[in-house]
């Protein structure tokens, strides 16, 4: 297949560079736009108000572009701007992102809003992430590769985001996958008020941990946190349907 890779965590993570051997190692054609910088949580955001720089990434085993941009930027920029139309990919691959994107996290997550810009494009495509924050996730890609080579891209629906977690364990201790809807009970988040050193006072997130790791946040997070991992298709349709119907006594 023709892959066209993306992350958040910036082009010299070492999830895309794992990500990245395993899709060369299984013969794949890859051509990668990740941001130049982190990008993490900036969901599918996109840089409208300024030219977008990028420059290219030539390393022993490995090439790309680096993009100073976000990564929802990297994919659309991919797709149409930097390659020709005939280079169109098979399937778009964000990650493997540091850390899981399940639950409610996919509404922030840069990995999941590089993939979605590929599957609103009518692309096939699949986010990665690891949750155990390893840097080493050579073996969870070998993993995200054979999965990606196995779904019937064919006849799975397209426009929709295949989001892929491991869980926090080695991968030999994996129990297996399971295919569940993402969670949707949010955690809220804490802030401590702090002051700088001439007195102005500043908000720092102290419990970012909490909203990863939260087992009781739905069927993803409990899945992730016995042992297996978790496969959610994610649509990027916010349609309430019912309240659509209430409101529609309101239409002149």
């Amino acid at each position: 297949m023709k892959i066209l890779l993306s992350n958040d965590d910036g082009i010299y993570a070492p999830g895309l560079r794992s990500l990245y051997r395993a899709l060369i190692d299984a013969g794949h054609e890859v051509v990668t736009v990740a941001p130049a910088m982190e990008q993490s949580g900036v969901s599918s955001a996109l840089s409208a108000r300024g030219p977008l720089q990028a420059r290219p990434v030539r390393e022993d085993g490995f090439s790309g572009y680096a993009l100073f941009g976000t990564p929802a930027d990297c994919v659309m920029l991919g797709l149409f701007g930097i390659f020709p139309e005939d280079a169109r990919p098979d399937l778009v691959m964000s990650g493997i992102n540091r850390g899981p994107n399940s639950g409610m996290d996919v509404l922030f997550s840069g990995t999941v809003g590089a993939a979605m810009q590929g599957a609103l494009a009518g692309i096939p495509s699949l986010a990665v992430s690891n949750a155990d924050f390893a840097s080493d996730s050579r073996e969870q890609a070998r993993m995200a590769v054979d999965l990606a080579e196995r779904m019937d891209w064919a006849k799975l629906p397209r426009n929709v985001v295949y989001n892929l977690n491991f869980p926090a364990c080695p991968a030999d201790e994996i129990r297996g996958l399971r295919v569940c809807p993402h969670g949707t009970r949010w955690t809220l988040s804490r802030f401590d008020r702090r002051t700088t050193p001439d007195g102005r006072p500043y908000w720092w997130m102290t419990d970012k941990e909490r909203l990863f790791h939260s087992p009781q946040a739905g069927p993803d997070k409990r899945w992730l946190h016995e042992g297996y991992m978790t496969l959610t298709p994610l649509k990027p349709d916010f349609n309430d349907e019912s309240a659509l119907s209430l409101l529609a006594e309101l239409n002149d």
